[in-house]
Formats: C-alpha cells, structure tokens, sequence
C-alpha cells in the first residue's frame, strides 16, 4: 500500500459510492482512482459508501464486482463494508430508511417545498399535483424559478448551475415511499461526515440540487454552509464519443475487469485528466508520487 502523510485537521473525508446495478466500467474505476488520490494526497479518510436504495437492479454479482475492482485497482479505504455480505448487513442503505424519512417529514412540513406527483419519470406529458398522502405518488421538490446554484468546484473552477432550467422538480421520495437520490446522498454524506465529493461532469445539476435541497432545513444545512467540497472530473467517452455507462456495456461484460491494459489504463486515465506527465499513470505508485496539480488545492 503506498505510504500517506499524516492526516491534519483539514484533511478531507471522502467517499466512494458505487451503486450495484451493473459491472463497473471504466469512468467508475477512475472516479474511485481520482478520489482515493485525492483523499490520499491530502491525508484524508476515505469511506466505502454502496448506494443501494435502488433494490430492483441490485444483483449479487454487481455488489461483488465492486470489492473485486477496488483490489484490483490495489486502492483502500478507511471505513466501510469489508464484502458484500458485511456491507447487506451492517452498511445497507435499508438500515437508515428512519433518517431519510425524518429529513423526508421535514421538508413536507415546509410550505410549498415539495408536492405529490403521479408523472412517471420519463413522462412528457406534465405533472398532476396530488397531495401527498396519496398511494403511489412521488414527492417532487419545487425549485422557484430562476434558481441558479453558484460553487466554486477543484475541478471546474467557478460553476453555475440554472437549477430551475435543469431540474426543476427532481424526486425527493419515489412512487414506492422510498428516498430518491438527492435526499439520500445528503443524509448519507452528512453522516460519514463527508467533505470532498469526487463526480463526473455529467453529474453538475445533481450536485446543484442537493446543495439546493440542503439549504432548505436547518438539519441539512451544513452540506450547503462550506463543509463539503467538490471536485467534478471530465467524462470518458467509448470510440463513438458516446459517455461510458453500466446500462450500454454488453451482457455478460464484465467491465472493467475485462480490459486487456490492466489496471494501467485506469491510471493512465486519471493521470491525463490531472494533466500529469504520462509516467505518472504508469502505476498507482506513480501517481501517488506525482506531483499535485493546482486544481486540487481547494480540497484541503
């Protein structure tokens, strides 16, 4: 394992959050490389975080496959599940469906901050407002219009981000009573007490709705006050220039696993999106060893 400084008190606290819907490819392997070096470059602590809320398309084999990417990659972390049987029993999302439902309680408690809704996800069609004790109905936030979410990002310098063009009713609760994503990555990242999130590019308006979603309770409000820093990395493409996604890889692929570089590809792949030199992701030595680039400054 490569050797880390010591952690200070600005040392950041990172995750990783792999949902097991599908074989992990190659922009999931290099987010989990991006984040572990950063984290590691600053001393910080790095929490295994499974996003499993989604139980339709979890599969056994899909939750193996990211403990078997993650020592493929010859990455660790601090804190979380040693396998996929720990992490069913003591990490599952299912455990703290009560935290979700209280902040869930809450934002129904505020004056016009989310309604019921029965438009299906894809539906083009609009939105009928039901009240939200209706059976079946979703809660959908309600962004005011004009909404616009300003950050600064180590990835991307300044971002703005028009929320109410972007995402201007985003799920807070699903058609089956359960948190979306929104909500429960906010629970979740203030309970492992996070302070660096490492995403792709294509994930901006996600990060604008949470930091949106978060100022709106004195609960949450420490996700949006500063505490929590963000660095979102360009996307990979395949040789279509299509982005790399678990729903388009082949059945039966199995990922990332299978590619014929090794686990040098994925460090190559972080070392271009740093703008290191090209030695640097010869190995994961290597690029712990590189020298930091300015854009990683603001994380610690």
């Amino acid at each position: 394992m490569t050797n880390v400084k010591n952690k200070t008190p600005q040392a950041p606290t990172g995750r990783l959050a792999p949902t097991p819907s599908g074989y992990l490819h190659l922009g999931n392997a290099v987010n989990f490389v991006l984040t572990w070096l950063l984290v590691r470059w600053a001393g910080g602590t790095l929490h295994l975080r499974i996003d499993d809320l989604d139980r339709a398309r979890l599969r056994r084999i899909y939750l193996e496959n990211i403990f078997r990417v993650i020592d493929w990659l010859k990455i660790d972390y601090d804190h979380g599940p040693t396998g996929p049987d720990d992490f069913l029993r003591y990490h599952s999302q299912l455990l703290h469906l009560p935290d979700y439902n209280r902040i869930l309680r809450r934002l129904a408690q505020q004056p016009g901050l989310v309604r019921g809704s029965q438009r299906t996800r894809t539906s083009t069609a609009g939105s009928r407002a039901v009240p939200l004790t209706t059976p079946g109905a979703a809660w959908r936030a309600q962004v005011p219009a004009g909404t616009v979410i300003d950050f600064a990002d180590g990835g991307q310098g300044a971002v703005r981000v028009p929320l109410a063009a972007a995402m201007p009713d985003f799920i807070v609760r699903r058609k089956d009573g359960v948190a979306a994503y929104q909500l429960a990555s906010v629970v979740d990242d203030l309970r492992l007490g996070t302070t660096l999130v490492v995403r792709g590019l294509d994930l901006l308006p996600s990060t604008a709705a949470q930091l949106w979603l978060a100022a709106q309770l004195s609960e949450t409000q420490p996700f949006n006050g500063g505490q929590v820093h963000f660095f979102h990395h360009d996307l990979l493409t395949d040789a279509t220039g299509q982005k790399l996604s678990k729903s388009t890889q082949v059945t039966g692929d199995a990922g990332i696993l299978g590619h014929t570089q090794g686990p040098a590809v994925v460090y190559r792949a972080v070392a271009r999106l740093l703008g290191l030199p090209p030695a640097a992701g010869e190995s994961l030595a290597t690029l712990a060893a590189a020298p930091r680039p300015s854009t990683s400054a603001m994380i610690q």
